[in-house]
């Protein structure tokens, strides 16, 4: 309980001392430094820290597999190839005041991911199965917008670059709404599955035999996780290590139990992105680092240390 309770507490610390971090929020603009840029900031980092460790402990339980994430079924690898098509090809307009990018990102991670939730749902391969296509679906995509960026001039180049590495940055709260508006009911959906995750925990008999339609819970998993990455990956860009590496950290503090994993994975990975982003504002005074370069450059190390503890869930 106390340890439960260090955690939750250390957490929201984090996320509310997080718009205070940075440049002096004194002087004439300091309010508006603050509403308008820092707070939505905060909060698109918790809802793509937390929904990207959702999906991640999810689809470990899924594949069976530690090393399991959001990239698993291809959902980053279609959402670049998305983005670097729009950037490439010039697309200008957008939809509905999203800019094109943004949407050719979702539609990219859609729909790369659907003929894997298809091949899910039709029950007739086995998830090895599944994250072997997936595989195979990154890498097409990844060539495909290798091979875009060779034909593409400089400043397309750059920009292609640049999404790459992930953002946070916000101006106001739209962002924030429409990715709340997707990565919610995804969310929800995937914690409504918990006591589903954790019988097939146990082995896929067993959750056979208490009464689990694997088929069913393979489709809900991967189509409601695919929308709630495609929507943050779409809007901030790949951001690479928080749904491996939170979920195997939680993993360590809880033990295995779904019941505590997911909702943990949702709250430290929020808390995680969060310290990122803080971080990324304080290592180059007067700069800013892509918060994708933070997180890349902890969670590579924090894998390795993760692997040499030899815990139960990697022997």
């Amino acid at each position: 309980m106390r340890r439960d309770l260090a955690v939750v507490g250390l957490s929201l610390l984090v996320v509310l001392a997080s718009p205070l971090v940075g440049e002096s929020l004194s002087g004439a603009h300091g309010s508006f430094i603050l509403v308008e840029l820092r707070v939505p900031r905060t909060l698109m980092a918790v809802l793509a820290g937390g929904t990207l460790s959702l999906v991640g402990a999810v689809y470990q339980a899924l594949f069976g597999n530690p090393l399991a994430s959001e990239s698993t079924v291809g959902t980053l690898a279609g959402a670049t190839l998305g983005a670097v098509a729009a950037l490439v090809l010039g697309a200008a307009r957008g939809l509905g005041g999203l800019p094109a990018v943004t949407l050719c990102a979702f539609v990219g991670a859609v729909l790369v991911t659907m003929p894997l939730t298809a091949i899910a749902a039709s029950g007739r391969a086995t998830m090895g199965s599944v994250l072997l296509a997936g595989i195979a679906t990154s890498t097409m995509a990844t060539a495909i917008s290798m091979g875009l960026q060779y034909t593409a001039d400089a400043t397309s180049i750059f920009s292609a670059a640049r999404w790459t590495l992930g953002s946070l940055q916000q101006l106001g709260y739209v962002g924030v709404i429409v990715v709340a508006g997707v990565t919610l009911p995804s969310a929800a959906a995937l914690l409504s599955q918990t006591r589903a995750l954790e019988a097939l925990a146990a082995g896929e008999e067993r959750a056979h035999g208490q009464g689990v339609a694997l088929a069913r819970l393979r489709t809900i998993c991967l189509a409601t996780s695919s929308l709630g990455v495609a929507a943050v990956v779409a809007w901030c860009g790949p951001i690479a290590f928080v749904g491996l590496i939170v979920p195997n950290l939680v993993r360590l503090l809880f033990g295995p139990s779904q019941r505590k994993l997911l909702p943990y994975s949702i709250l430290l990975g929020a808390a995680f992105l969060v310290a990122c982003d803080a971080l990324a504002r304080l290592v180059w005074p007067g700069h800013e680092l892509p918060v994708g370069v933070v997180t890349a450059a902890l969670g590579a190390p924090a894998l390795v240390w993760l692997i040499a503890r030899r815990t139960p869930f990697f022997a």
